[in-house]
């Protein structure tokens, strides 16, 4: 009995193998499933959905395969719900199985090739998405799926799958080491454990990594934040690192929309020695990420139909309504109706809702569809509030203030992550806004600077960036809805073309310029009261369709979805015969107008303005669905930019307003400026008073002087300091 009681501990792990090798004949009958669901797997006519997918990609090069997990749960519940459940053990399994079945059906392959390449496979599904906000510790290691735009993307890097270490001090070489799929590493060995007589052990952290011999992937990072609609009033959006490796790679750029299937997976948070030395990890605390498994990408710039599902009875009702005699009065009155008046504003927003046809043409070139309008004028009159219903009751909408926004704010920005301290690209307001609405309410208030770099994503639709050693372009296909006051803060008809303070460059890119008053009517203004009254006392009573036949918001956000997406109306052979008429009396009728006052419109009337005409009949088309925008479309399109452009240029250029209509009057207000700038040095003060009795020594009118100055302190050239004096600038 001697060593009967030695406190040592023995073991055996005779159980332990048993187990192992229980599961390993586990994986391998799950392994032949996949394989006879990839060979057998038919949709009828024994057309063999997967396994010719698998041969045609494999013979263009393309080695991988995408699986819809519905599919493989008709032919095996069992086998898809395991892949639901352990996607970590069973995903390896099924590219084994795929590679196998890549042998079979593509042999015998050219060239004599003997080894046959991994195949990825890929997965989709069916299945509604979930939140963001939902992703819990419970679905960790589990299958999700996720929507999301991509704000962020990193550039391609490589990540060891096998690697190859030896040891520094006996040169012992150990090959192959599996490295976890992810963002997980591989710790190396502390330890040497090679033993030969006559030498000393290996010191501690002998090994080191031989790069030629190990075994790597492409991998790519990108964040991915949840969508504008699931985010909670004043809540900021939520992250998420998405980790995508092989084929996968480079399949989305920042502002791409899409629907994220991955493993809800862990990783070790690292955090950074402040001296300089190795990173500390935080033990028992891991941050999220996603090893996704399956990208579907919006290409359109749509919006997902999963966000705003149509059933086969509301498109039934759908087509119906399209048909009906009073469709563009009733959706102009869904538009706000607590909002009293502002027709032809409304009628406006409605085309804008919906949207023109985007033409790729055969050069390359797009024409935009989408439909941008300005609102400019008096505070009062509902601008923002127009604004953001728009934001509500559009598929995707994105609301921003002027003053708040920068340049890269609304584009795109560059910056350093913080992490990797590589630089990354992130979208602003007009690429997370791609394919839906931007609402920029004081776009008067906005640096000019950051104004001029909206040029580009209001015309082309497309934001170029050149920063940092980064140089790509990203679609911004969105329409534009901006809201602003004169300059003088109320529109003064005095003033005429000084109330606007925009540049043509940026006024040519709207579609419809409405100049908003507030106008003084007893009768209108009693209506408005009672309405308004009417407003505040039934603010809680909420009905889904009111006796007016408007619209609720629900069915008004599903019916313009649904048109923007089976809807793309070209213009018939007579309304373009009409229109080009129209257009060449329009611009003889602007010269005529130009010629009469000495002056340029203020809005130029250029081919930009035909086109937009073009898009709001189309517009006017697809509300009711049809094919080709008629007669009747331009017709109304024509008065819609009567109203607004037209009449915006002709009341932005009021040069008779002040009694200075002659070109003898404007030769004389030529004349005292160049006086004014010959006579005085740049910086020089003179007191106002003193320059007005100059000028009348000289026999020119008071009114004319005074016009003069006030010009040159509109443009900066002549600056107002105390006591009345002047600092002169040229321009």
């Amino acid at each position: 009995m001697e060593g009967f009681d030695d406190p040592g501990v023995f073991f055996s792990d005779n159980f332990g193998a048993e187990e192992a090798d229980a599961n390993q004949i586990n994986l391998q009958a799950v392994k032949k499933k996949f394989k006879d669901f990839l060979r057998k797997f038919h949709e009828g006519n024994f057309k063999y959905k997967y396994r010719d997918q698998l041969k045609r990609q494999y013979n263009l090069a393309q080695y991988w395969i995408e699986v819809n997990i519905e599919d493989l749960a008709s032919f095996d519940e069992g086998l898809a719900d395991k892949l639901y459940k352990q996607p970590i053990e069973h995903l390896p399994v099924f590219e084994e199985a795929a590679k196998e079945v890549a042998d079979e059906v593509t042999a015998p392959r050219p060239d004599g090739e003997e080894d046959v390449e991994d195949i990825q496979v890929f997965l989709s599904s069916d299945a509604n998405p979930s939140s963001l906000r939902e992703m819990k510790s419970e679905v960790v290691s589990r299958l999700v799926k996720i929507p999301g735009i991509i704000i962020a993307a990193s550039g391609i890097k490589a990540k060891a799958t096998k690697i190859t270490i030896q040891c520094r001090s006996c040169r012992n070489v150990i090959p192959n080491l599996p490295v976890k799929p992810g963002l997980e590493g591989y710790v190396l060995p502390r330890k040497c454990t090679t033993e030969q007589a006559g030498r000393p052990k290996c010191p501690l952290d002998p090994f080191f990594i031989v790069p030629d011999k190990c075994t790597c992937v492409d991998f790519q990072v990108l964040k991915l934040q949840e969508l504008p609609d699931s985010i909670p009033q004043g809540e900021l959006p939520r992250h998420l690192q998405l980790y995508c490796d092989r084929y996968l790679c480079e399949r989305v750029v920042p502002g791409n929309r899409v629907l994220i299937l991955g493993i809800y997976s862990i990783k070790k948070i690292a955090k950074p020695s402040k001296r300089g030395g190795r990173e500390k990890v935080i033990i028992g605390v891991r941050a999220p990420y996603i090893r996704v498994v399956g990208i579907q990408v919006d290409t359109d710039g749509m919006g997902f139909s999963t966000s705003l599902p149509v059933s086969s009875e509301e498109e039934a009702s759908f087509r119906r309504f399209a048909s009906s005699p009073n469709l563009y009065e009733r959706i102009a009155k869904g538009i706000a109706p607590s909002i009293y008046g502002a027709a032809d504003i409304k009628k406006a927003i409605a085309c804008l809702l919906f949207g023109g046809s985007r033409k790729r043409l055969p050069d390359g070139l797009t024409r935009r569809g989408d439909i941008n309008i300005l609102l400019l004028g008096d505070p009062g009159t509902a601008k923002s509030q127009l604004l953001k219903f728009v934001e509500k009751v559009s598929p995707i909408g994105v609301y921003t203030s002027g003053k708040g926004s920068s340049a890269a704010g609304l584009t795109a920005s560059v910056s350093r992550d913080p992490a990797t301290r590589n630089f990354v690209m992130e979208g602003g307001a007009m690429v997370l806004a791609d394919g839906g609405v931007v609402c920029i309410d004081e776009f008067d208030k906005m640096r000019e600077d950051d104004r001029v770099a909206i040029h580009e994503a209001m015309e082309q639709q497309t934001i170029s960036i050149a920063k940092a050693g980064i140089t790509t372009t990203l679609n911004s296909r969105c329409s534009v809805l901006a809201a602003a006051n004169s300059i003088f803060g109320r529109w003064d008809d005095t003033k005429g073309e000084e109330n606007i303070d925009f540049m043509p460059t940026i006024l040519s890119r709207f579609d419809m310029i409405f100049i908003v008053k507030d106008e003084h009517d007893e009768a209108r203004d009693t209506t408005l009261a009672k309405h308004i009254m009417n407003v505040h006392m039934n603010a809680g009573q909420t009905t889904d369709d009111n006796n007016d036949g408007e619209m609720s918001l629900v069915m008004l956000k599903k019916y313009i979805n649904y048109c923007r997406r089976n809807c793309g109306p070209r213009l018939s052979e007579s309304a373009g015969e009409k229109l080009k008429n129209r257009y060449v009396l329009m611009r003889s009728g602007t010269k005529e107008y130009e010629h009469e006052t000495e002056k340029r419109l203020s809005i130029p009337i250029t081919v930009r303005q035909l086109e937009a005409v073009i898009r709001i009949a189309e517009s006017l088309a697809k509300m009711q669905l049809q094919p080709f925008a008629t007669e009747s479309h331009v017709n109304e399109a024509l008065r819609l930019f009567q109203v607004s452009t037209l009449d915006a240029a002709m009341s932005g250029s009021l040069a008779g307003a002040e009694g200075f209509t002659t070109e003898e009057d404007h030769e004389m207000l030529m004349r005292i400026e160049k006086q004014l700038k010959r006579r005085f040095a740049i910086g020089s003060q003179v007191s106002e008073h003193n320059i007005v009795q100059d000028f009348l020594k000289q026999k020119y009118p008071e009114r004319a002087i005074y016009k003069v100055i006030h010009t040159m302190i509109r443009r900066g050239e002549l600056q107002h300091r105390m006591q009345r004096k002047m600092l002169f600038r040229l321009a």
